[in-house]
């Protein structure tokens, strides 16, 4: 029986308002970026300068924020995954990949999966940071059906919002709708075994995140018959924030070498990463 999904407002499909980038000169590779839990696009913006010119920070906005504020946010995987898939393949031809903290970790290997599934262009790389392997997630909290109160303080315990929005109540009860649908997404997702990807991941994680483990990391192996390489990053679950320098310096690093000759390497510098090796101790 195929499941149903209520009718929501929504804007047009291929509408700016999924896609928010910065112009720019011609790009060689697209990196499109899926925002974790309560998330908006645009925190992603400021990594265009620091990746340069070629490659294209596309992020992607769900409704429920910013200019969609005023759509009803997605509660389901399945539905969200078909839409935003038609938006990438609605895009031109350039060469891709995905970046997704969290949620949007999930959101971008579901997306990769769907793609595979139809046989459509895959990203030429897949990051995935601070989330669970899908087939060893944590049981579920249910974040997404606490009272006010005790979703505000689990919000509080991620690190990832400022003191002073969790603190105005007035902001917090316009903005814990979207909030909840997002957690909802991550919490009633169910992982659906198949074949292994293609593509090759690239896996961040905290080191002092409390919301995975290493098991659970070290699963993402399992997903992929292509190459997984698995970093550790000095931080908690919001490391993309407080090492962004080095989080950006390792998507260059697998994305440069794509799209660059040999001679654009030094433009990159001698640049080392404060980032912790699965297999390297600390």
């Amino acid at each position: 029986m195929t499941q149903r999904y209520p009718e929501r407002e929504r804007a047009p499909m291929f509408s700016q308002p999924w896609l928010i980038r910065k112009a720019g000169a011609a790009r060689r590779l697209r990196l499109y970026c899926f925002c974790y839990a309560g998330g908006n696009a645009i925190s992603y913006l400021p990594w265009q300068e620091q990746l340069g010119p070629d490659i294209e920070v596309c992020a992607i906005q769900l409704p429920g924020r910013g200019t969609r504020m005023r759509e009803a946010p997605y509660h389901a995987m399945p539905p969200l995954i078909a839409e935003i898939m038609q938006v990438v393949l609605h895009e031109n031809k350039l060469p891709f990949a995905f970046f997704g903290h969290s949620l949007g970790g999930l959101m971008a290997y579901e997306l990769t999966r769907q793609l595979a599934k139809n046989r459509l262009p895959l990203p030429q790389h897949l990051f995935v940071s601070g989330t669970d392997a899908p087939q060893y997630r944590s049981p579920s909290k249910n974040l997404h059906l606490l009272p006010d109160d005790e979703l505000i303080q689990s919000l509080r315990n991620y690190n990832g919002t400022p003191a002073e929005i969790l603190d105005n109540r007035d902001l917090m009860d316009f903005l814990l709708p979207t909030i909840r649908a997002d957690f909802a997404l991550a919490e009633t997702y169910q992982y659906q075994a198949g074949p292994p990807l293609t593509v090759p991941i690239t896996v961040l994680a905290g080191q002092y995140d409390d919301h995975v483990s290493m098991q659970e990391v070290q699963g993402w192996r399992e997903e992929t018959v292509g190459e997984c390489d698995i970093r550790w990053f000095n931080g908690d679950h919001f490391f993309i924030n407080s090492e962004q320098r080095a989080v950006l310096d390792c998507i260059l690093g697998k994305l440069r070498p794509q799209f660059c000759h040999q001679s654009d390497h030094a433009a990159i510098g001698e640049r080392k990463p404060d980032i912790v090796f699965a297999n390297g101790g600390s």
